[in-house]
């Protein structure tokens, strides 16, 4: 259902960050998220929208196609 759950989890745990963190950052900036969503996005069984994609980015301090698998990123125009 996405593609970016790995990604998600990945840059979480290099932050050090549990996934009730995470939601927290993300609340903090608008996105109204339970630790429960973030475990269901990391594990790739919820869809992800357009402006959740973008909040993560912006809270995990990393650019948007960082969230996207690298055979994805790859195939992205420079």
């Amino acid at each position: 259902m996405n593609v970016c759950g790995p990604q998600v989890a990945r840059r979480r745990n290099q932050l050090g960050w549990s996934q009730p963190q995470l939601a927290l950052k993300c609340q903090l900036s608008g996105w109204d998220v339970s630790r429960d969503i973030i475990a269901r996005i990391e594990g790739q069984v919820r869809c992800v929208e357009d402006a959740e994609l973008a909040v993560l980015a912006r809270v995990l301090g990393v650019r948007l196609e960082e969230l996207y698998p690298k055979e994805i990123r790859a195939s992205l125009p420079k």
